[in-house]
Parts: C-alpha cells; sequence; structure tokens
C-alpha cells in the first residue's frame, strides 16, 4: 500500500521550499538520500527545485496583485482596471482657456443702435492658433452667438468709433471657453460587413475621435457601449424663449454608433457594432445559420461548439460598417507645450461663422486674456490608480437627493441655466392627497431661474423639459420626477441701531445696510432655508460703531414689481428664526437698496 505523503502548500520563498523538501527527503527517503552538505549532488537539485518554486511562487502573486486596482503596477492592467471602473484614461491632458471673442459691427444710421443683422454665428471647434512655439491649435467648445445675449451668456455692446458726433461702428464681445486640440483627418473602405470590426489610430497625443462620417452622409455616434442606443443631442431653440434658452435637449436613437478605447501605448482602438442593414434595431431577428463557430457545409449545425453572440446578428449592438467609406476626424494636441501664455491665442485657423458677407466675418478678432492651463501629458501610473478610484465613487447617477440638487445645478447653459433647486419627495405622497395620487418612489424637484436682472424667476417650459431630460441620463429606471415652481417670497429688512458716540451715524448705518446685503445677497440662499435672526444680530453688532442692535424686522414685500405671493412673516416667526412655508419656496431680498432699511436711534 503507497505511503501517504505529508505535503504543505504554505511554502511561498526559496528559504521554505528549500527546507521543506530537505525535511521532506529525510522523512521519506531516508535510506536514499542522506548527504545534505552544501556540496552536494542532491542539495544541488533540491536547490534548484527550490529555485523553480520561488519564480513560480513570485509569478503567481504578481499576477494576482495585477487583478487589484491598489496594487497593479503594469500600465496595461492599469487602464483595463480604469475602464472596469468607468475612467477613461488620458494618453495627453488638454489645455484650457477662455477666449474673448469680438466683432464689430455699423451703427444703424436711424437710430445708432448696433446693426444686429451684420452680427455672426461661429460655429463650435473653431480654430484659434496660437503666435509662440510650434503654434498650437485650440478649437472652441460652444457656439459664440453675437445675436444671443442672456445672464449667462451675454453679448457686451461698447462703442468702437464715431462718425462726427454719432457713433459709427459697435464693438460686440462674448467669452467662450477652449481646449487645446488640432483636427486630423483619416479614411477606411469597407466592403463586405465585418461583426464588431476594429481599428486603430497610431499618433502621439491623440485626445480622441471628433466626428465620424460614411460616404452617404450618415453621421456615426461615440457611445460609451456598443449596447447604448440612445445618446442625448441638442437642437437649437426655436420658441418663444429662444433669447434665453439657446438649446433644446432631444433624445435620439443611434444606430450607427462606435466605441473608444485607449490602451497602455497610446493606441486608440475604434469599434463598430455587429448589426446588418435591413433589420430595426429593436427587433431580435436571430439568424439559425450564423450560430456555430467555424460553420462548414455539410455538417451539423448544433453538434460542436456554438458562439451566442451570434444569435444577435442584427443591429442590436449597432451597425457594422458596409459598402462605405468612413471619414474619421480625429484630435490631437496638450501636452505641457499647449500652456501658452496670455494674449498669444490671436491667430484664426479655421472659423465656420454664417455670415452672408465676408467683410462681416473678417471683423471678427480672438484672445486669451488669460494663460492656457492644465496641459500635461498623459496619466502616471499613480494618476491613473487615484482617478479610476474617483470616477468609481463619482458614478454618473442620480441616487440620493443630493445627486439631484447638483445634477439639476450641472445643468449646461446652453439648455437653459438653473439658479436653485430643491428636491423633495413628491407632495403627492402626502396624507393630504388621495391613493391614486400616491407614488412612494415619486420625487419633487423644484426650480428658479434667474431673469436679466438676478432675479429670481420661475423656469420656463423649454428649460424645465431640457431639466427633466438631461436628468433621465443619471436616473434609475424606477424613479419618477415631477419638476415644479418654487415660490419666491420677496422681502425687506428694517432695523434699528444706536451707534456709539464720536462715529458718523451715517456712515455706521452704511456699513450696516452693505453687511445686510451681502448676508441676503440671493446668490448665498437656499429653497427652504429659514431666516434665522441671531446671527444677523450679531452681524451688525460686530461693525465698529455700532452700540447695540435693537430691533430687526422681517416683512413681506408683495405685489406689483415683487412676487405676487403673500407671505405671513410673523406667524411663520418662532424663537427669533422666520420659517419657510410647507411649499417649497425661497425668501429673497430683491431690491437690496430700498429694501434694505435701517435708522439709526437712542436708547
Amino acid at each position: 500500500m503507497a505511503q501517504e505523503r505529508d505535503i504543505r502548500y504554505i511554502n511561498r520563498e526559496f528559504g521554505d521550499f528549500r527546507g521543506q523538501l530537505i525535511e521532506f527527503a529525510k522523512n521519506y527517503f531516508p535510506d536514499t538520500y542522506n548527504d545534505f552538505s552544501p556540496t552536494s549532488p542532491g542539495m544541488m537539485f533540491i536547490e534548484m527545485a527550490s529555485y523553480v518554486g520561488d519564480v513560480l511562487s513570485f509569478y503567481q502573486d504578481t499576477q494576482l496583485q495585477e487583478t487589484f486596482l491598489q496594487y497593479a503596477k503594469n500600465p496595461s492592467n492599469l487602464y483595463t482596471l480604469a475602464y472596469m471602473m468607468g475612467y477613461t484614461p488620458r494618453v495627453t491632458s488638454i489645455a484650457e482657456t477662455e477666449l474673448t471673442v469680438t466683432q464689430r459691427v455699423a451703427a444703424v444710421t436711424t437710430n445708432y443702435t448696433p446693426n444686429w443683422d451684420q452680427a455672426v454665428r461661429v460655429a463650435e471647434n473653431s480654430s484659434i492658433a496660437a503666435s509662440i512655439g510650434s503654434n498650437p491649435t485650440f478649437l472652441t467648445d460652444e457656439v459664440v452667438d453675437f445675436r444671443f445675449s442672456s445672464s449667462y451668456d451675454p453679448t457686451e455692446v461698447t462703442l468702437h468709433s464715431l462718425d462726427g458726433d454719432n457713433p459709427a461702428e459697435y464693438l460686440l464681445s462674448k467669452k467662450v471657453k477652449a481646449t487645446s486640440g488640432t483636427v486630423n483627418t483619416i479614411t477606411r473602405v469597407y466592403n463586405e460587413a465585418e461583426r464588431f470590426s476594429t481599428f486603430n489610430i497610431e499618433e502621439d497625443q491623440i485626445i480622441g475621435i471628433l466626428d465620424i462620417t460614411d460616404s452617404d452622409g450618415n453621421t456615426w455616434t461615440e457611445v460609451p457601449f456598443l449596447g447604448q442606443d440612445t445618446v442625448f443631442v441638442e437642437e437649437t431653440n426655436t420658441g418663444v424663449d429662444a433669447s434665453t434658452i439657446r438649446s433644446n435637449l432631444k433624445v435620439q436613437k443611434v444606430p450607427r454608433r462606435f466605441i473608444t478605447r485607449f490602451t497602455s501605448k497610446g493606441v486608440l482602438q475604434v469599434q463598430f457594432g455587429a448589426g446588418v442593414l435591413g433589420s430595426d434595431d429593436n427587433s431580435f431577428l436571430p439568424d439559425p445559420t450564423n450560430v456555430p463557430i467555424n460553420n462548414k457545409k455539410n455538417t451539423a449545425l448544433l453538434d460542436r461548439s456554438y458562439d451566442p453572440s451570434n444569435f444577435l446578428f442584427t443591429r442590436t449592438y449597432g451597425l457594422a460598417p458596409t459598402n462605405t467609406t468612413l471619414t474619421i476626424r480625429y484630435l490631437t494636441g496638450g501636452g505641457t507645450g499647449a500652456n501658452v501664455p496670455a494674449n498669444t491665442l490671436t491667430s484664426i485657423d479655421a472659423v465656420t461663422t454664417t455670415a452672408t458677407d465676408s467683410t462681416y466675418e473678417s471683423t471678427l478678432a480672438f484672445n486669451n486674456e488669460a494663460p492656457a492651463e492644465g496641459g500635461r501629458d498623459g496619466d502616471t501610473v499613480e494618476e491613473l490608480r487615484q482617478n479610476s478610484f474617483r470616477a468609481f465613487s463619482e458614478q454618473k447617477r442620480a441616487v440620493t437627493l443630493q445627486d439631484y440638487n447638483i445634477r439639476a445645478l450641472s445643468l449646461p447653459p446652453r439648455f437653459g441655466s438653473i439658479a436653485k433647486a430643491y428636491v423633495t419627495q413628491d407632495l403627492a405622497a402626502n396624507d393630504n392627497y388621495s391613493a391614486l395620487d400616491k407614488n412612494p418612489l415619486a420625487l419633487a424637484l423644484y426650480v428658479l431661474a434667474y431673469d436679466y436682472n438676478s432675479h429670481l424667476i420661475k423656469g420656463s417650459n423649454t428649460l424645465k423639459n431640457n431639466l427633466k431630460t438631461y436628468l433621465s441620463q443619471f436616473m434609475l429606471i424606477t424613479d419618477a420626477l415631477d419638476i415644479k415652481d418654487a415660490f419666491v417670497v420677496n422681502i425687506g429688512v428694517k432695523f434699528e441701531i444706536v451707534t456709539l458716540p464720536n462715529y458718523a451715524s451715517r456712515d455706521v448705518l452704511l456699513e450696516c445696510n452693505v453687511a445686510l446685503q451681502d448676508h441676503f445677497d440671493i446668490r448665498k440662499w437656499a429653497i427652504n432655508q429659514p431666516i434665522n435672526l441671531s446671527p444677523v444680530y450679531t452681524l451688525l453688532d460686530r461693525i465698529k460703531g455700532v452700540q447695540t442692535v435693537k430691533n430687526i424686522t422681517i416683512i413681506n414685500k408683495q405685489g406689483g414689481k415683487y412676487s405676487e405671493f403673500a407671505y405671513d412673516v410673523q406667524g411663520a416667526t418662532k424663537n427669533n428664526v422666520v420659517y419657510p412655508s410647507i411649499d417649497p419656496c425661497i425668501f429673497e431680498v430683491k431690491y437690496p437698496d430700498g429694501d434694505i432699511e435701517g435708522r439709526v436711534t437712542t436708547l
């Protein structure tokens, strides 16, 4: 009967392996070999085996270590783990700056106002070159439309020249963000459809794909993964609120789509779907003849291994390019060389405008009043690791109430601007409503916007529709969201102070007014935030020259130029705190210069 061997599996290093092998030989081969001196042939074989075990153990530990983001060191593995965590590695970091864009327009001779018919619309991705170094180029991030003006995207108008005593020309000015990048173009010819076809772009400092179009004029859209068949696109807003909201946000199906992935060597991989023309993107149309792998004639279809993805040889994962030529435009640039100094981005490289007369376009000028910043080489190993952790913790989702607040306030300005946001469970879940109205999963998002004077107003329907569309990409599928208008309660502040001797009462009173205007600045206030008067008393008490604060009173301003909503301030005040209503509202001092009134009195 064979003797059982007592083998230990916990040894990991050379010394452990060597000691265990010696012990093993002494226990099980005592009469066969007993010379364990360092120079013996037996010890040579034991140490050779220990060496092999040590090397194998090292590689096993290393491979296991490379599967954990916090321990991985191999760039290739780190790139794979980064994509798993939702982070796209940076092979080059772009530089960013803000450009001042100006255009000269003539004055209308009848009323000497700017001739807005001459104002142009400059397309996004307009290219501006620097006048130093290797002349790096920058691309504008958004459309510059001088005819459009809002509080978040104003068109500044200044007098440029005179004709005698009358205005001759005006200078229109706007701000636009720009990022470093150079547009490059390649083409690829596709004949028959190739499932999940992939090609590589190998070039230094590649940033990403700008766009892909085929020979039929179709646009191919980049998506995070091929299973995503819808994207969010913007359209020019032509509604009544077009003067304040530039674009509408829409959901669009994209059967022609692709994904991109960077490798650790800076190569950009582009991959398309597996679909074929003629089938609906939503239809499940399996192709039984395509199920097996390496199908051959006169062979049973299901008597060997098969590829499950072949059941989905449809447009489910996007179309595969077929009988077409793709034109791929991609961006390169970034790095430290793109950190150009101020006043150097002045050369127009390639600009597309709506100008019908070239003379209008010739009056355009660009300049960066601040230096470009942020340009660096690609992620280091440690940056890749830490950025991956951050991306995982900042997942693009809206789950908590705070998530909804943050996402609402991050709505891109071209879709409208949210001034204030407040999320709570929908009032329809309240006991005051019928059972039919209750939805325990429903959330109510109360929002407000700013007008041109930074006063709070209701958001337009376009703004709320854009916001709802924008939030839908972050929401859980089970969440219901109602976007509503918060109430604005306009208030006034009256106070009485006693000043110290040897202080000018008027100067002290002015300082108090300035302090209260800053305290009640609407930018610092949130929906459903109560007014705590105790800090206000403390604020005035600390002003030089104030002996004591006798009284502070909050009053409601309602009707006319103020909000239509009346509010019982006295009834809502308890222990020196003015509480908001059950219906979400915000307290606003609409006209600080007149709504904050103080006077000096005596003890």
